[in-house]
């Protein structure tokens, strides 16, 4: 008799236990990008040659050096030549982003679910210590996407990036994603910038970027996303699904940058550098997923600008929790 009362309480367990599961679970949604109505193509310009604007289509800019030529070593017959060449900018979509709260749910790739997990997974929840606080978790992947090459939108263009779609970063392989303690390995300097006069400092950086673009030299700061550290899934002080993905993607481009799985592409016309420290002044950020934000003015906004601007309406309760983004990266090149 003790048997089958063992028996039965072990499947009602069990029952309990995957009807939780199924509760639990968020459903994994999403969809491919359509290069042609879920990208912003205006996003490319201005293309400009030395700091001379060839065409702005109404977009920003950074500066770059005025110099209108420029001398890069090319490979000339197995030996590497200096030619001279003109030097060009633009702005390339380079990478996609996921910001899910389901591990391994590919949200670019068409809300594919790789496999279930008993990893930790997204959430929304009210702060403990103060009820009007919120925090949440998600989870990111990182995808090589250099559309413009495999497009063929300028053929023979030496300046693009060639290579195919990948899968560059998965944060559910990553055993440092969801342990801040862990993270302090990656970068300790985190420590430093947990004060009020640290986070104040980051209003600056607020303005910065709602005007133009974010400082570099305030590095922990995400203009007014929040802190850019520490550089993991948690974040403190959830203002929206909206607010809380852009600040998570924010965070991903620096992870990746201290890793060096992110490159500085503007400081120096000839070659991309390794650059520990995240070059924020490179990047704008356009939403794909739920709603793409591909036309308008406020469609790639710079690193850190407020979400106030543009991300009204864009996160759909159920079907529209998770989200995905293009980066756009400013490239610096020597045209030969």
């Amino acid at each position: 008799m003790l048997k089958h009362t063992n028996f039965y309480l072990l499947i009602l367990i069990l029952a309990n236990t995957l009807c939780t599961w199924e509760v639990w679970a968020e459903p994994c949604v999403g969809k491919f990008v359509n290069p042609i109505t879920d990208i912003c193509w205006s996003c490319i310009f201005p293309i400009k040659i030395g700091n001379t604007s060839i065409y702005s289509g109404g977009r920003e800019d950074t500066d770059n050096p005025g110099t209108p030529v420029c001398v890069c070593p090319r490979e000339v017959g197995g030996a590497k030549v200096p030619l001279p060449g003109v030097p060009i900018s633009f702005w390339e979509p380079a990478r996609l982003a996921d910001v899910t709260r389901t591990p391994y749910c590919m949200v670019s790739l068409g809300g594919v679910q790789l496999m279930h997990s008993t990893k930790k997974h997204g959430t929304v929840a009210r702060s403990t210590n103060n009820a009007a606080l919120k925090h949440s978790f998600y989870h990111v992947h990182w995808y090589i996407y250099p559309v413009m090459y495999w497009l063929e939108i300028l053929t023979d263009f030496l300046c693009l990036e060639e290579a195919s779609i990948d899968v560059g970063y998965m944060s559910e392989f990553d055993p440092l994603w969801n342990n801040d303690e862990l993270n302090a390995i990656l970068n300790p300097e985190a420590v430093l910038f947990g004060n009020l006069a640290a986070q104040l400092s980051c209003a600056a950086d607020c303005m910065a970027a709602n005007s133009g673009f974010s400082r570099d030299e305030l590095f922990w700061c995400a203009g007014c996303n929040g802190s850019l550290y520490p550089f993991g899934g948690f974040i403190e002080g959830h203002v929206g699904g909206v607010q809380a993905s852009s600040l998570i993607v924010e965070r991903t481009i620096a992870r990746l940058h201290r890793v060096g799985l992110a490159w500085d592409t503007v400081s120096d016309v000839c070659k991309k550098r390794i650059a520990p420290k995240v070059k924020k002044r490179q990047y704008k950020l356009q939403m794909t997923f739920p709603i793409a934000n591909a036309k308008g003015p406020m469609t790639c906004n710079p690193f850190g600008r407020t979400t106030a601007i543009w991300g009204s309406g864009r996160e759909v309760p159920g079907s529209g929790e998770d989200f995905g983004y293009l980066i756009w990266r400013k490239k610096y090149c020597c045209l030969h």
